[in-house]
Order: structure tokens, then sequence, then C-alpha cells
């Protein structure tokens, strides 16, 4: 995949410090975006707090540089193709003596730019130098754009 994001880390400190991770099961930022809804809604009637978490097995050595002004970008079908806000990173073990944490999500989802990569395992640090920016930062008509004609133009090199 040419242009594709290799997702290694130059890091400069003072910068806020990011996490990317596969989304895996949605095919879009909506399906995204429902599931929250949906997980949402069951801690409502389940009377838990609303909070959004997203479990994983690995928990960032770097925490401090991420909580409060890093995000989890979401690779969604190959593409980087949005954000969440980390709130907070808790780790825990599970109930098979297994270290976890949760990463704690502002669950508003903000589309960035679209850009391709490749496949991996697990999570990786996403240094702020080499993020996508915000649709919304971006200008022009990309954020009126449907997602799927933004997910198009990023493969053919257009974007």
């Amino acid at each position: 995949m040419a242009g594709a994001l290799t997702c290694s880390v130059g890091y400069d400190a003072g910068m806020p410090l990011h996490i990317l991770k596969l989304c895996v099961g949605a095919d879009s930022i909506r399906d995204l975006e429902d599931w929250i809804a949906d997980t949402l809604a069951l801690w409502r009637r389940l009377g838990r707090p609303e909070e959004q978490l997203h479990t994983t097995r690995m928990v960032p050595k770097r925490m401090d540089e991420i909580i409060g002004s890093g995000s989890l970008y979401w690779v969604i079908k190959g593409q980087v193709s949005c954000r969440q806000t980390i709130v907070d990173i808790r780790p825990f073990t599970d109930v098979d003596g297994i270290g976890r944490c949760h990463l704690v999500l502002e669950p508003l989802v903000v589309p960035v730019e679209p850009r391709p990569c490749r496949p991996f395992q697990g999570w990786r640090y996403l240094a702020d130098a080499d993020k996508p920016r915000d649709i919304a930062a971006s200008g022009g008509d990309l954020a009126a754009m449907p997602e799927e004609m933004r997910r198009h133009l990023a493969e053919l090199g257009l974007l």
C-alpha cells in the first residue's frame, strides 16, 4: 500500500502521545458510533456508570503521556478513520489472573483524514506529529463528503 502509515513512533517530549488500534468488527465510523450508543444504553439500563471502556491486554507504559491529551485512533477497513479522546487508563487483573487495562474513552467519535495503515496486532503508540488531522480542521468539503467516498479517494491517493 503506497503511503501506508507504518505505525512507528518518534516521540517529542511535551507533545501528546496517542494509541493506534484496529477497530475489529466495524465496517464504518457509523458502526463504531452505533456500538458505543448501544453499549451506553445497556449500562444505563443496568444502572452502571455511563462510560465507554475498551479493554486491551497490554497496559501502556507511557500512560502519563496519553491520559487527558492523547486519543485512540481507530483503523477501520485498513485506514485510520477516526479518533476518541482517552480520558483514563485503568490497569486491572482479570478473573484468569491476566493483566489487562481499560481505556476509558470520550464517547464522541471524531472523523480524521483517512490514511492507509497496514494490519498489526494489539495497539501501537502514535506520535502527535504522525497523527492524521481531524476532518473538521482540514477545511473544504471533506467533512460533508460521505465516509465511503473519503475512503475510496484515500485508497486512490487523492486525499
